[in-house]
């Protein structure tokens, strides 16, 4: 942004010892929104007093997820699509992060798989194709979930390490599925972020027969390992919980999305970095079905 007498003012007083003068500073800053944020780089550069540069960056900051909080919105009322509900909590880590790349990067990958496959492929042979594509050729690999480091939640981050978390790993496969035709969704099986194929896809799923009964088989993201439902019934006698229908249900994209930023708000569950922990689990809120706006 070209830089005038006010936004000069305003930027000489970001400094002001008087915190009721810095928040009416800053809020007159985030209200020009990212396009003032060259200059608030621009000033950082040139102050060496921590103290002010750390005010710096909470508004570099504050600015991105006031636009992100708004791109969420959109998002929720456009129809959730699930690689563009990834891509933005990726910004929420990475905001000058380059969306085309990630496309043009899952389409390579995309492709790649829909030269191997035909229709007369079964639902089992057609996860092998998927399976060999991206766990084979791309030598992507499933890492155990850690909250230490957020890198492994988020798609940019996943595509260019090729390991991922289940979670990241089971979007970016569910993405593929998606995009192929392959009828594969998570479904809600506790302490488990698990994919399952069903016998046709999830908008034409009968509603008067259990969910469980329209499963072919699951299939597990960190590896691409096929199980039968005996394998899930045998999980659910060794946590000693009762496999109810529900866990069975396809989850939907805002679901998968919300799971995703509860997961790494986990990421920042400290004093230092307690907001971002806040405006994570705060985004999830927001993409709640019953939370209209």
């Amino acid at each position: 942004m070209k830089e005038n007498k006010e936004i000069s003012a305003l930027l000489t007083l970001i400094d002001d010892p008087d915190e009721d003068v810095y928040q009416t500073v800053s809020e007159k800053i985030l209200s020009f929104g990212k396009d003032i944020i060259p200059n608030l780089e621009n000033l950082w550069e040139t102050i060496h007093n921590e103290e002010t540069q750390e005010r710096i960056e909470n508004l570099i900051h504050r600015v991105h997820f006031r636009d992100l909080t708004q791109e969420f919105m959109q998002w929720k009322h456009d129809g959730a699509d699930l690689l563009r509900g990834s891509i933005l909590v990726a910004k929420y880590h990475y905001p000058e992060l380059q969306e085309l790349a990630i496309q043009q990067e899952i389409e390579k990958i995309r492709r790649n798989t829909w030269l191997e496959l035909n229709s007369y492929l079964t639902a089992i042979e057609r996860v092998n194709v998927l399976n060999s594509i991206f766990f084979n050729y791309y030598k992507h690999r499933g890492v155990e979930i850690s909250y230490d480091n957020p890198d492994p939640f988020l798609i940019n981050k996943t595509l260019e390490t090729r390991k991922g978390n289940s979670i990241s790993n089971g979007i970016l496969y569910m993405i593929l599925c998606e995009l192929l035709d392959i009828p594969v969704r998570a479904v809600n099986i506790p302490k488990q972020f698990i994919l399952a194929y069903f016998n046709q896809p999830v908008d034409q799923l009968d509603a008067d027969t259990p969910a469980n009964e329209q499963i072919l088989f699951f299939v597990d993201p960190m590896s691409g390992q096929m199980y039968a439902h005996k394998d899930i019934e045998s999980y659910f006698k060794r946590i000693s919980v009762p496999p109810v229908p529900s866990y069975f249900k396809p989850l939907d994209n805002k679901r998968v999305i919300q799971f995703l930023l509860e997961e790494l708000s986990k990421c920042y569950d400290n004093l230092k970095n307690q907001y971002k922990m806040d405006e994570l689990l705060g985004l999830a809120a927001m993409l709640d079905e019953e939370n209209k706006d």
